[in-house]
């Protein structure tokens, strides 16, 4: 294993996320050209080496410490001089880290602390800015004409000892002084090993949103924020930093910001980030000014936990994010039994501090205490920080364990038998049956979520998943007051207003169904990839197919081979006459899912409204999609009629092969029951000859419908040896008769 000294230079755009949701191609482009006509050249005149792109961000290796620093003043200043010519919303900013320490060497690739570190100085960077470790500021300090504020040390993820950082001041007027400031670091990521004391002095960060293209003025409270503020009081709950020394009790710091998040979404008199957003922005956001002001929030809840055997400590801080001061603040150390307490008491003074009046309603839920076993709410909390990515299936059964496990050990915790629920009902309204077959998947989501309502009347999750048992089952006007009590019992859940935004837009209310989806948004404006691809899909069905690509699209990296992304950006595309990248995305979902075809999904949503599934089905076969599996079309003359499907299913036996290379047996009996087997499937259902149409249902499979198809004679000139060719919307065999 290779090893060197080196200089690292890491740099990264600020907000790329927020402006790729706004923007996707255009930001995208943009961070091309400063990386074509900005980084690179600049990386060329200073000896530097470009190793690789990073999404948003570069990592850059140099044999001298001060070219670093002189690529990275550089690129800042060009930024800062390009940018005064661009509108606000055309501005990309990079914070820069550099470090200069000890690196792995990989092939072309590097790795190690010394690029750790780098990664941690661009952290602590302002938007537009430098910071350097140590090390570097040891070798630079006279070499290059700027000046340095001292931050002091700092302790960072994954680093054992404190680094000392400082900040480059570009000023001219600064050039060769080293100051101290009275600046507190910024927050970082949820970590192990960062001291409560460390993490309380957020509190301090700088008061103004500093943009070095800008005059010197403290922008106005418009400017600074992503968006207006609510007209309630508004709160994000930063991730809380375990500091217990080890990451094994990471689940109860990420349990506890989630705790407060449910719980603070159920009052309506707040307005409450959602989960997702609050942990995404905890990378790229540096003082607390700069996440109220990315999540367009007022006020900032932060703090710490540490457990050491049976005792708790958590530190928790109120922040008024527009004057930086701190409105409540408390140290809670008491026993790991009182965890339940230590919430409340947050909740309460909370709300306190906010003059926020509860209804009788909220009172009730909020004391509500979930589960008296804390062993059976530490496995819910690890069930909830699995969360759920589309179609993994892994993350799904890692999931069900831990709800399962925490029914277990309490048969009555509502948010258990919910979370079952909403796993099963995912599983049974995309027929994903690697898990359960539909009709499996279908009875436990009922169950579960009955059995959480039971438990728990006002429990919202349970509200959602039998909302959308009853859209899929037909019953709309129930779907509706399902999805409504939902989003009534938690105001601020995110998921509650999306989902009753996906009922809205398919019982014929789009314009209720934009509203709430744009609530919804704005719950949670840095969304999970599968919520965003949710989003698009209620924008695609509402009509609007621009903003649902704007949306879809930035899914794909982290979704490449979901489904439904493909299939919606292929049918926006078509509606929108793009019939370029429209066949771009057929192509690929066709790749992916070489069976998929306008029959199946014309059975797949065949609860849906009849206007949105025509249209829908249009704009896939304006996208190429098929008609039938494997773009197969027979002739009519092949087609065999009535009594010769019947002569082929009555007491008959068939012997063949999948299109895609699966042998199979089918055998039909004389009263209408057939079994089927393949070396991976093994199921019986039911047959009926409706006209010239095989028709099979096979329990379990494809939501339990009755699904019809056509028998050819083979003429296609594939596997000769089979006469019959069986097309349905699922498959497409080769057959004869074995008996």
């Amino acid at each position: 294993m290779e090893r060197r000294l080196a200089a690292i230079l890491i740099a990264d755009v600020v907000g790329y996320s927020r402006l790729s949701q706004i923007d996707e191609e255009g930001t995208r482009a943009r961070f091309q050209a400063d990386q074509d006509n900005v980084f690179e050249p600049a990386i060329e005149r200073h000896h530097g080496r470009l190793v690789k792109t990073m999404g948003d961000g570069l990592l850059v290796e140099f044999q001298s410490v001060v070219d670093a620093l002189r690529c990275a003043v550089e690129v800042q200043q060009l930024k800062a001089t390009h940018n005064a010519a661009v509108v606000p919303e055309h501005r990309l900013e990079f914070r820069i880290g550099i470090n200069l320490g000890d690196i792995i060497v990989e092939g072309e690739d590097i790795q190690g602390d010394g690029v750790n570190i780098a990664d941690r100085m661009q952290a602590l960077a302002e938007p537009g800015g430098i910071a350097i470790s140590g090390t570097t500021y040891d070798q630079v300090k006279s070499k290059v004409p700027v000046g340095f504020a001292s931050l002091g040390e700092q302790r960072l993820k994954s680093i054992t000892e404190p680094v000392r950082v400082y900040r480059v001041l570009l000023d001219p007027t600064a050039a060769g002084k080293t100051v101290k400031t009275r600046r507190r670091p910024p927050m970082r990521r949820l970590i192990a090993g960062i001291a409560a004391a460390v993490i309380l002095a957020l509190a301090g960060a700088a008061l103004w949103w500093w943009q070095p293209w800008m005059p010197a003025k403290p922008p106005g409270l418009g400017e600074r924020f992503a968006y207006p503020l609510p007209d309630r009081p508004s709160v994000a709950v930063l991730p809380f930093i375990n500091v217990s020394g080890d990451t094994e009790h990471d689940h109860l710091a990420e349990g506890l910001t989630d705790d407060l998040i449910t719980e603070l979404s159920k009052v309506s008199g707040l307005f409450v980030i959602a989960r997702h957003s609050v942990f995404a922005i905890q990378d790229s956001a540096g003082k607390i000014q700069d996440v109220a002001a990315e999540l367009g929030v007022h006020y900032v809840l932060e703090g710490t936990l540490q457990r050491a055997g049976p005792r708790l400590r958590i530190n928790v801080k109120l922040i008024d994010a527009v004057t930086g001061l701190s409105l409540w603040a408390e140290r809670y150390d008491r026993q790991y039994t009182d965890l339940f307490a230590v919430q409340d008491d947050v909740i309460g003074k909370i709300i306190a501090a906010l003059s926020v009046k509860l209804s009788a309603r909220e009172r009730d839920q909020l004391a509500r205490i979930p589960t008296e076993n804390l062993e059976a709410y530490d496995y819910y909390m690890r069930a909830e920080q699995e969360g759920f990515i589309f179609r993994d299936v892994d993350t799904y059964r890692r999931t069900l364990s831990f709800y399962q496990k925490a029914i277990d050990l309490d048969p009555g915790f509502a948010n258990a038998h919910a979370g079952i629920a909403r796993v099963a009902v995912d599983v049974w309204r995309n027929d994903y049956n690697y898990l359960w077959s539909a009709a499996v998947a279908r009875k436990i989501a009922y169950d579960a979520a009955g059995q959480a309502l039971k438990l728990d009347p006002n429990n919202a999750r349970a509200h959602t998943v039998l909302a959308l048992l009853q859209w899929v089952d037909g019953r709309e006007t129930e779907a509706r007051n399902s999805a409504n009590m939902a989003v009534a019992m938690q105001p601020n859940d995110a998921e509650a207003a999306a989902n009753l935004a996906l009922i809205l837009v398919h019982t014929g209310s789009a314009g209720q169904a934009v509203a709430e989806m744009e609530k919804a948004l704005r719950l949670d404006p840095s969304p999970a990839p599968s919520f965003q691809l949710l989003a698009g899909i209620v924008f695609y069905t509402a009509g609007d197919d621009q903003r649902a690509i704007s949306l879809i699209e930035p899914t794909l990296d982290s979704l490449p081979k979901v489904e439904p992304a493909r299939e919606y950006l292929a049918a926006a595309y078509a509606d929108q006459g793009n019939q370029t990248r429209a066949a771009a995305e057929t192509a690929k979902l066709l790749e992916l899912f070489p069976e998929s075809n306008l029959t199946y999904y014309g059975y797949l949503y065949d609860y849906w409204q009849d206007g949105d599934l025509q249209r829908h089905l249009a704009g896939l076969r304006k996208a190429g999609i098929p008609e039938w599996p494997f773009g197969f079309a027979g002739h009519q003359a092949d087609r065999l009629g009535e009594a010769e499907l019947r002569n082929l299913v009555d007491g008959k036996s068939w012997s063949g092969k999948h299109k895609n290379g699966t042998d199979f047996m089918q055998y039909f009996d004389k009263a209408g029951n057939t079994a089927y087997r393949s070396a991976n499937t093994n199921i019986t259902g039911t047959v009926e000859v409706r006209g010239d149409r095989i028709c099979e249902k096979f329990a379990g499979y494809f939501l339990d419908r009755m699904v019809c198809g056509y028998v050819y004679r083979n003429t296609t000139g594939e596997q000769g040896d089979r006469p019959y060719v069986h097309v349905t919307p699922r498959a497409l065999t080769f057959f004869s008769l074995t008996s």
